[in-house]
């Protein structure tokens, strides 16, 4: 545990000492390969997720079986639908992978709701997940409502950028569609376009985006 302590003052500085000393004493360290499933639509979840390192992929499952991305989770962040599953005993409404080899901490219910009482840090940090999310649900449901598919592509590969903080993306035509709900034939030719415009370049399995 003295890594994922140490991972745990570094991410989550902004926490009270003390308050830090209680997340690692009550929490449980994973963890997890890429690819690897850390929540499944409809689990009961009971523990809330805080993210050490690595980086967390959160989606969205249709009905048809199609998935739709939501919005990444970095270190320093917990899984906002965790605290509000906890906090309403309900089920998660979302699925989450593992992009690259992740450290995560998972804190028990009883002790969540206690430090919302008892550490105005913990209930500002609650806050503010909560805010964030719903900020970049708003940023989602706009991109899908007010905009044609080659923009909700720019909006994707500009997350994607985002998250990795580079401009290879390791990520191949049928991963974006899957993530857009869209088709790969589609994905494939608006990725051609944006090519002859200079803004990517394709690669097999990979892109570089140039400028967005």
């Amino acid at each position: 545990m003295e890594n994922g302590i140490e991972a745990l003052r570094l991410e989550f500085n902004e926490l009270e000492p003390k308050l830090i000393e209680e997340i690692a004493d009550f929490g449980t360290l994973k963890i997890v390969k890429t690819g690897e499933t850390v929540m499944r639509t409809g689990q009961h979840l009971a523990s809330a997720m805080l993210i050490l390192s690595g980086s967390i992929k959160v989606f969205r499952e249709g009905e048809d079986g199609g998935d739709f991305f939501l919005y990444y989770i970095h270190p320093g962040q917990a899984c906002a639908m965790s605290l509000t599953c906890l906090k309403h005993q309900e089920t998660s409404q979302v699925s989450a992978i593992a992009v690259e080899d992740s450290l995560l901490l998972f804190v028990p219910m009883t002790k969540v709701n206690d430090w919302i009482r008892e550490y105005r840090t913990w209930s500002e940090f609650v806050i503010h997940t909560y805010r964030t999310r719903f900020e970049e649900a708003l940023a989602v449901i706009d991109n899908v409502a007010f905009r044609g598919m080659d923009e909700r592509l720019e909006f994707y590969l500009k997350k994607q950028v985002e998250n990795c903080g580079c401009n290879d993306l390791q990520i191949n035509h049928q991963t974006i569609a899957n993530d857009i709900n869209s088709s790969r034939e589609v994905i494939s030719r608006l990725l051609k376009k944006m090519e002859q415009r200079g803004i990517v370049k394709l690669h097999r399995n990979h892109i570089e985006v140039l400028k967005l």
